[in-house]
């Protein structure tokens, strides 16, 4: 009998010991686990704590979405980026110790763009609309535009209100604010990839009009220019230019400082004056 009982409590000493094995290895492998996601964590980063600046320094480079837009962004014969945004994007990236590198983008999908970090701004004579607002965050304005109709000189009197334009069919560019005019006052339009695409489609007859900002109006048609029979109608809508960055970054305050110092000091009336558009910089 006492040997009947002997083998029963060593039986359960051996079981205990066992369970208290397996739930100490339990929380092992649990502490285990959780370093691990620590770790990676700490190596990948999260969203959360990413600084914009701190990546751009860390590649060297600022890498600005354009399309071709004189005067704001268009290229030179030999090819380099001038304008006035190109030229104050090439000094903002001086002014954090980095390269500006500038890439030509469609236009309607510049917030994939920037979301997917292929451009790290979109900085081409971008209207301030709600949909911009939305999805990026944008610097103070700094220029003064309008979305103005463009059409055949010969036939300018006859089109000086929305009515008048029912029957004309426009080119404007896809996801542009020229595009939000047309459909805004119910107009004829079909987009194309550039404000200068849309140009050429008018003088090439396929278009009776466009709508594009009054800045590159001004600089691309009339009487010197390669659009000399075109001329800048009725103006759609008002607005104001910004720059945009990804939701949260850290870069809009620094390029809204940015700009305060270099209005201030008049290099940015400077370089306006120098694009002809001086009379639309928006002080800091």
């Amino acid at each position: 009998m006492k040997k009947l009982l002997a083998l029963a409590l060593a039986a359960g000493m051996v079981f205990s010991m066992t369970a208290c094995g397996n739930n100490n290895s339990d929380t092992a492998d649990q502490g285990n686990t959780a370093g691990d996601t620590s770790s990676a964590e700490a190596e990948t980063g999260t969203s959360d704590g990413d600084s914009d600046l701190a990546y751009i320094k860390d590649k060297g480079t600022l890498t600005v979405g354009v399309t071709n837009f004189e005067p704001m962004d268009y290229q030179d014969e030999d090819g380099n980026w001038i304008g006035f945004d190109a030229d104050m994007a090439a000094l903002f990236a001086e002014s954090l110790g980095v390269e500006v590198e500038f890439v030509e983008i469609d236009w309607d999908n510049k917030i994939l763009e920037l979301d997917s970090k292929t451009i790290d701004c979109a900085w081409n004579g971008m209207t301030l609309t709600p949909e911009v607002t939305s999805s990026m965050d944008c610097t103070n304005a700094y220029c003064n535009n309008s979305q103005v109709v463009v059409l055949p000189a010969d036939i300018a009197d006859q089109y000086q209100d929305t009515e008048s334009l029912a029957d004309l069919s426009f080119a404007v560019e896809a996801g542009s604010a020229g595009e939000a005019a047309a459909s805004d006052n119910g107009l004829n339009y079909t987009s194309v990839d550039s404000q200068a695409s849309a140009l050429m489609e008018v003088s090439a007859g396929t278009s009776d009009a466009a709508i594009i900002d009054l800045l590159m109006a001004e600089a691309m048609v009339g009487e010197g220019t390669s659009y000399d029979s075109l001329t800048a109608g009725m103006t759609l809508v008002d607005e104001e230019y910004g720059v945009g960055f990804r939701k949260g970054s850290d870069l809009v305050d620094q390029l809204n400082s940015f700009f305060a110092e270099k209005y201030a000091d008049g290099t940015m009336t400077e370089i306006a004056a120098k694009y002809g558009i001086e009379g639309s910089i928006v002080a800091q």
